[in-house]
């Protein structure tokens, strides 16, 4: 037995199996989880620092990634095109590429600092009390600010990962991730000479790691391996040739994320007019559910990668493969957490709560707090179907299809009735969660029709390399 199992391991992968999507999204799950453990551990220090700054991270948090996460999708998706023609073989084409994405995140920092007012209105206008509306504007006008930086990330990032060398933005983020912790813990508390800053110092945490981030993916990027192989230092101009494919395939893939993460956050927002209590428990249980979405979301993103590398090639039966690998991949880990969810959902509220003045009592969230954990770990299962099958869509090139399903069954569907039940019948937290559970049900059906059904072989995203005469 172990003779054979190290004989399968030896054996070079079957292209788009199980292995060889797991090698591509391991360095992207891990990467992921570092994240999540990180925004994790920040929202534990901001539950011991104040109820008020856990109730104002993520109404906040959520707003800023919205308000940029279009100009980060739109400049990340570079890395789309990048794993195209490096399955087609075309290494100059990856930096050029490349460079188009750096430059759509350069100049749409600006845009990311111009509507920080929005963002600071469509706050006021929630009903949350004065206190976590000042805390939350804090927050996010310091993530806005840095918020730019994200979209270069993203296209550098892409650079590697669409190759299929996951690793160096793994490291790069778990760098990043592992000095946010610190600093939080520095900045929030007061530690090391460091003035006590709260939520201040929480965003200011973020920004700077960001920032950490993005100049060692720019290290690499442009270091002599790259420079001569792929010619990354000499192709930094822009190209309307590859631009504009870009904007065509890659604003659909943006709006499509920026409806998806705006509809998320005006949820979370709405959810703000409930009891305090309800909140708490409401967004202690996003933030567990972290731990889940965030590995699904890196196994979407090797979908997107090995997909786009097989079609690119021209090789649409084992781009099919691939995304039906990562599938399997995805349900094995949400069946893993999926199980913690229902065995120890105190344990998981017990990490947000405490019995300080300024504290969220376990007693006061965990009653509700069981139903929401075992709404997570049934609507986990639906959310690895869709996100890891619209990656799939996007890596093949399908992106206009994408934004109109989720545009249509988003605000057509799951709004309207979020709308309904939360301030016309005043339904409460649990109904709220539970139509919302009905809508990832609706997207998971969508998006496997869609993959299965096939239309995606036969879109064409990068050009025939002319021939030589």
């Amino acid at each position: 037995m172990a003779a054979r199992a190290l004989h399968w391991l030896r054996t070079p992968p079957r292209p788009g199996g199980v292995r060889e999507v797991w090698r591509v999204a391991t360095p992207i799950i891990i990467s992921m989880m570092s994240f999540t453990l990180m925004q994790f551990v920040d929202r534990i220090f901001l539950a011991h620092h104040s109820s008020v700054a856990l109730r104002a991270a993520l109404p906040a948090g959520t707003l800023s990634f919205t308000l940029t996460s279009f100009f980060q999708g739109l400049a990340g998706f570079s890395g789309t095109f990048v794993a195209q023609y490096h399955g087609a073989g075309r290494r100059e084409e990856c930096s050029r590429v490349t460079a188009q994405g750096i430059w759509l995140g350069i100049l749409t920092w600006p845009l990311c600092i111009a509507v920080i007012p929005l963002g600071f209105w469509l706050l006021s206008i929630a009903g949350h009390p004065a206190d976590v509306l000042a805390a939350e504007k804090t927050y996010m006008g310091i993530l806005m600010l840095g918020g730019g930086m994200l979209g270069i990330q993203n296209a550098l990032a892409g650079f590697f990962s669409g190759r299929g060398d996951t690793g160096t933005p793994m490291r790069a983020n778990i760098v990043g991730n592992l000095a946010n912790v610190v600093l939080n813990y520095a900045l929030i508390f007061g530690h090391w000479g460091f003035p006590a800053m709260g939520i201040a110092g929480a965003a200011i945490a973020t920004v700077a790691a960001s920032a950490l981030t993005w100049a060692i993916l720019l290290f690499h990027y442009f270091r002599a391996r790259f420079r001569d192989e792929f010619g990354t230092l000499k192709n930094w101009r822009i190209e309307w040739s590859l631009m504009k494919p870009l904007l065509r395939f890659g604003v659909p893939a943006a709006l499509q994320t920026l409806q998806d993460v705006g509809a998320f956050a005006f949820f979370v927002v709405l959810l703000g007019r409930l009891a305090p209590a309800d909140m708490a428990a409401s967004n202690i249980a996003f933030s567990i559910n972290n731990l889940a979405f965030m590995p699904l979301l890196g196994m979407g993103a090797a979908a997107t990668i090995v997909v786009g590398q097989y079609k690119g090639a021209g090789d649409t039966a084992t781009a099919t493969r691939a995304g039906l690998s990562a599938l399997k991949i995805a349900w094995v880990y949400m069946g893993v957490m999926a199980l913690s969810f229902l065995l120890f959902p105190e344990a998981y509220f017990a990490l947000f709560t405490g019995d300080g003045p300024d504290k969220v009592p376990l007693e006061d969230v965990i009653e509700t707090g069981r139903w929401l954990m075992l709404m997570l770990a049934g609507w986990g299962f639906l959310d690895a179907v869709s996100l890891v099958l619209a990656g799939a869509l996007k890596g093949a090139g399908d992106t206009r299809f994408v934004l109109i399903a989720a545009t249509i069954a988003t605000w057509l569907i799951w709004m309207p009735g979020e709308l309904i039940l939360i301030l016309w019948l005043e339904a409460g937290l649990l109904a709220a969660w539970l139509y919302m559970t009905v809508f990832v049900l609706l997207l998971a059906g969508i998006f496997g029709w869609r993959f299965c059904r096939g239309g995606w072989k036969h879109i064409t995203m990068i050009p025939a390399q002319p021939r030589l005469t």
